[in-house]
């Protein structure tokens, strides 16, 4: 038992923690180097034997977590994540298995669940997937109803564009974006179609300026809803230490005033005696 503490105390200390996701972001830095066929050419056997040795320090960590926690190691969701992606570094990418080590560089997400502010933004995007999956059926039905329209309105003019419902619904999705939505997509349409611009203003304002934003409205209000949380649970971890103090301060009080009571009974005392 007291190696198992001394190994917790040692994994969660901060240096330790510092010292990992510095080698996430070295080991980063690696994977990026080595997609350049210049420097694997003059550097390769360095690379690779860097990100062994990171991969071994990574396993190690694993294991250690696994030896402190048990059983409650794989009840963590972000502990799971860390096993996954270090599992699919030690496996070996022979012939067949070469998408591993694509999926190597899945590792870097690991600054994921080190980042208390990225597992925030994590935390809360899975968090509002249910109201994000509804905004999508809306945002999605809008695009239907909006592509059948510039398909029947457009296509025999703009092809290229708005020949077929799939066409129209990509070119649809590209103004949504703003991307070269005016210059490149309605102008043209309108000096063929005046009265165009009805339909790209009505399309951009319900769909870029009210839906887009559900989207970033559901995710920012997860945040501050979880910080809230966040909040509320120091405080209540807070709550027992301040009524201890209350307490203590009270007992003191009321040991002052029996020393004192005990002071004037003893004054009394001797002032009798003489």
């Amino acid at each position: 038992m007291h190696l198992k503490k001394t190994v917790k105390q040692f994994i969660e200390t901060r240096y330790f923690q510092h010292f990992i996701t510095f080698l996430i972001i070295f080991n980063g830095i690696t994977l990026g180097m080595a997609t350049s066929r210049d420097i694997m050419s003059e550097y390769g056997v360095l690379l690779h034997t860097l990100d062994m040795a990171i991969i071994g320090i990574f396993t190690i960590e694993i294991l250690l977590r696994i030896y402190v926690h048990r059983w409650a190691f794989f009840k963590d969701p972000w502990s799971l994540f860390d096993f996954f992606v270090v599992s699919i570094s030690l496996i070996p990418a022979g012939e067949g298995l070469s998408v591993l080590r694509v999926l190597r560089v899945l590792r870097l997400f690991r600054l994921l669940t080190i980042v208390p502010q990225m597992r925030l933004i994590i935390s809360a995007i899975l968090s509002v997937i249910p109201g994000m999956a509804s905004v999508s059926l809306v945002l999605l039905l809008f695009f239907y109803v909006f592509a059948i329209i510039a398909t029947n309105l457009f296509g025999a003019t703009f092809p290229q564009w708005f020949g077929t419902l799939g066409e129209s619904m990509y070119t649809l999705f590209q103004i949504m974006t703003l991307e070269s939505w005016s210059m490149g997509i309605a102008r043209p349409v309108i000096e063929v179609h005046p009265m165009a611009w009805v339909f790209f203003v009505i399309y951009i304002l319900i769909v870029t300026f009210i839906m887009v934003n559900l989207f970033i409205g559901l995710v920012v209000d997860a945040i501050f809803t979880i910080k809230g949380d966040e909040h509320n649970a120091d405080n209540d971890t807070e709550k027992p230490e301040t009524a201890k103090e209350l307490v203590y301060q009270h007992e003191i009080k009321v040991l002052n005033q029996e020393l004192a009571d005990v002071k004037t009974l003893l004054k009394t005392i001797n002032s009798k005696l003489d």
